[in-house]
C-alpha cells in the first residue's frame, strides 16, 4: 500500500481519483446504453443465409418480384450451369412501365444478351439490393453513438446511416440515398431511407423504381445471434400500386475486412459495362 506523508497528499489523490472517475463515467455510460444489436464485434461479418434464394414474401403483404415458373433459376455453386434470373411479370401490383423494362431484361436473360448485374459491373446496388452484394463477399458494420457504417468488403461500397436525426428537407437523389436511422427496444435498427436516383434495381430480378422510393428497413438478430433478419418495406408509388414488404437474411461468419478492386485490370469474358479509366489517375 502506498504510503502518504500528509493530509494534503491524501486530499490530492482523493480529488485525483474523483476527477478520473468523472471522465470515466460518460463511456461507462455509453458502454451501458450499448445496443443490444451487435453487428461488429469479434470480427463479424455478414453473408447472405441463402444466396440463390430472392426475398422471402410475408403474409398479407403484396409479393415482391419472383422467379418466373416456366423457367428454373440455377445460381453459382449448385455444380450445374447457372442461368439469370427471370422475373415472374404477371405480378399485379408492379406497373405496366416498369413490367417493360422488366420484359426488356428477361429478354436479354433467355436470348444470350447480359441482363444488368450492379456487382458484375462493378456499380452500386442501391437499397434494398445493397444487402445482395453479400453473395461471396461479406458486409461490415461499424456502430458508433452517431452512426452505423456499412461497407461491402468486395469493393468497398459504403452506407452511411445517421441515427436520431431528421431526414434533409430536399435531400439530392444519390446512389444510396439518405439513411437516417433508431435502435428500437435495443435490439432492432431501423433505418430509414429515401432520395434515391432512379439508376438501380431493387432485386436480382431487375425491378426498376423512381425517385420517389421510400425504404424503411428493421435489422433484427435471430437464431442466438447467428442471423441477421431485415425485414423492409418499399414504397414507390409510381411503380407499385401497393407499398409491400419483404424479408433478406445473412447469416454472421468470422471474417477480417480486406480491400478488393473490382474492375481495375480485370479481364472477363464478357463486358457488363465495368466502368474504365479513359487514363491513369497518377
Amino acid at each position: 500500500m502506498p504510503h502518504f506523508s500528509s493530509t494534503t497528499s491524501l486530499l490530492a489523490v482523493g480529488a485525483l481519483t474523483g476527477l478520473a472517475w468523472a471522465a470515466s463515467a460518460p463511456r461507462l455510460a455509453a458502454q451501458q446504453e450499448a445496443p443490444v444489436l451487435d453487428l461488429s464485434s469479434g470480427e463479424s461479418a455478414w453473408v447472405l443465409a441463402d444466396r440463390n434464394s430472392g426475398y422471402i414474401p410475408v403474409p398479407g403483404s403484396p409479393s415482391p418480384t419472383t422467379q418466373d415458373p416456366h423457367y428454373k433459376y440455377v445460381g453459382n455453386g449448385t455444380g450445374a450451369q447457372p442461368t439469370f434470373r427471370v422475373a415472374d411479370l404477371t405480378n399485379p401490383n408492379i406497373k405496366p412501365w416498369a413490367l417493360a423494362i422488366m420484359k426488356r431484361e428477361n429478354d436479354k436473360a433467355l436470348n444470350g444478351g447480359l441482363p444488368f448485374a450492379p456487382r458484375s459491373s462493378c456499380m452500386p446496388a442501391g437499397v434494398p439490393a445493397f444487402m445482395n452484394f453479400a453473395f461471396a463477399e461479406s458486409i461490415h458494420y461499424l456502430q458508433t453513438p452517431k452512426q452505423v457504417t456499412m461497407i461491402f468488403s468486395g469493393d468497398a461500397q459504403v452506407r452511411h446511416v445517421y441515427l436520431d436525426v431528421p431526414h434533409s428537407a430536399n435531400p439530392k437523389p444519390s446512389w444510396y440515398g439518405e439513411s437516417v436511422g433508431h435502435y428500437e427496444g435495443g435490439d432492432t435498427l431501423v433505418v430509414d431511407t429515401i432520395g434515391q436516383n432512379d439508376k438501380t434495381y431493387l432485386d436480382g430480378f431487375r425491378t426498376p423504381h423512381t425517385e420517389k422510393l421510400h425504404v424503411v428497413e428493421r435489422y433484427k438478430l435471430i437464431d442466438g445471434g447467428k442471423i441477421l433478419e431485415v425485414t423492409f418495406r418499399i414504397d414507390d408509388p409510381d411503380t407499385f400500386n401497393a407499398p409491400w414488404t419483404a424479408i433478406n437474411k445473412l447469416r454472421r461468419i468470422q471474417r477480417p475486412m480486406h480491400e478488393e478492386v473490382c474492375a481495375e485490370n480485370n479481364t472477363h469474358l464478357f463486358d457488363y459495362g465495368m466502368p474504365i479509366a479513359s487514363k491513369a489517375d497518377f
